[in-house]
């Protein structure tokens, strides 16, 4: 694939504004997603973490297919702009569902078109060198989140005036122009014949990547939904129309360390910058345990941006390191599919616990199982 597809710089470019655009329509969403599930819709936290939990399991599955397919056909572009369109699809139907099960099919809309996510990423990760890898996944999640923040300051500046449902629709908008930005930029040079290969199993990675496959789907285990931290902080007091407010701090502050976290681990290595991911998560979680005041819970969203900016980029070049070049895509695809279907049950079962024995437990959970993941990666060796 790596000669398939032309002007690497063009492409980053490319690939990036669409992130932008795309996060910053998913995100005049998300700041009052849970709130919209629970008020308006009248489900409870157990729901909301079964949708959470299901929107990521959608989503991993639908990466290890396309990451699949995008390697036996030796085509990626299409997945792209593809995901991009579900994806603006799907808010249109939140704004017309009405009961909380109405959230499914276009839940399950949304979440596949991560199909995306895989065969991008092993673009990425074809037109980039060891040494600029690392910048440029860096680079993309940085987009992500700034067009996130933008996204929450439409929400927080317009959701008062348009309600939930418009507010909805309108965010369809910016994916519809990313699907239109990769299908008409992106260039691929045809393939000619397809290759059929016999696929991949677990026998053609080693066990460096078993082992990090494993301690990450452990992690993964405990890394419930940011809804969590949403209803905690209105729960500890913080008024409703500050909530999204919160969840502007944290995406703001994961766009600020995302860049210069994948630069970093370009010149200290992958493996120590993804142990301070779990370090960060670990202060946040301890924090939240410490009946903590107004200004710590502030704080707690500042160190969940920061781990999510160490923890995705590198996370993401970590793997494309550790697996078979020809078998790139589908190992990211692969990776994302074991996380995802591991974030359905860590949803719900923080959600569980939270309703069964109380909101600090899930926390205890999280931090035990991010404590073993990161006694665990050290065992981890890059060739």
């Amino acid at each position: 694939m790596k000669n398939q597809i032309i002007e690497p710089k063009k492409t980053i470019r490319t690939f990036a504004l669409a992130s932008f655009l795309n996060d910053l329509g998913s995100d005049m969403i998300y700041p009052v997603w849970p709130l919209f599930v629970t008020t308006i819709l009248k489900a409870n936290m157990a729901v909301l973490g079964f949708l959470d939990g299901l929107g990521e399991a959608l989503v991993s599955i639908s990466q290890a297919g396309s990451g699949y397919i995008s390697d036996r056909i030796k085509k990626r572009k299409v997945f792209i702009w593809t995901g991009y369109l579900f994806g603006a699809l799907s808010r249109l139907g939140y704004a017309i569902s009405t009961i909380w099960p109405h959230l499914v099919p276009f839940r399950v809309l949304d979440r596949v078109g991560k199909i995306r996510s895989a065969p991008r990423d092993a673009i990425v990760a074809d037109v980039s060198t060891k040494e600029n890898r690392g910048k440029n996944f860096g680079l993309l999640r940085a987009m992500d989140h700034l067009g996130a923040v933008f996204g929450i300051v439409i929400c927080i500046a317009l959701f008062s005036i348009l309600g939930y449902r418009v507010l909805f629709a309108l965010a369809a908008t910016p994916s519809l122009i990313s699907a239109f930005l990769v299908f008409s930029l992106i260039k691929e040079r045809k393939s000619g014949q397809i290759k059929i290969y016999k696929g991949i199993s677990l026998k053609d990675l080693d066990r460096n990547f078993r082992l990090f496959l494993v301690l990450s789907s452990l992690y993964a285990l405990g890394a419930f939904s940011y809804s969590f931290l949403l209803i905690y902080a209105k729960k500890f007091g913080f008024k409703l129309a500050f909530v999204p407010v919160l969840y502007l701090i944290f995406t703001l502050s994961a766009f600020l360390f995302s860049y210069p976290f994948g630069r970093l681990s370009d010149k200290i290595g992958r493996k120590r910058v993804l142990l301070l991911s779990y370090i960060l998560w670990i202060a946040v979680c301890v924090i939240v345990v410490s009946e903590p005041n107004r200004m710590m819970i502030i704080l707690i969203f500042i160190l969940y941006g920061a781990h999510k900016g160490a923890l995705e980029p590198v996370q993401r070049t970590f793997v494309c390191e550790l697996a078979p070049a020809e078998f790139r895509a589908s190992c990211l695809g692969g990776f994302q599919m074991v996380l995802g279907l591991c974030a359905l049950p860590a949803s719900f079962i923080a959600g569980v616990l939270w309703d069964t024995l109380g909101f600090l437990v899930p926390f205890y959970f999280s931090l035990i199982l991010t404590l073993i993941s990161g006694i665990m990666l050290l065992f981890v060796r890059k060739h």
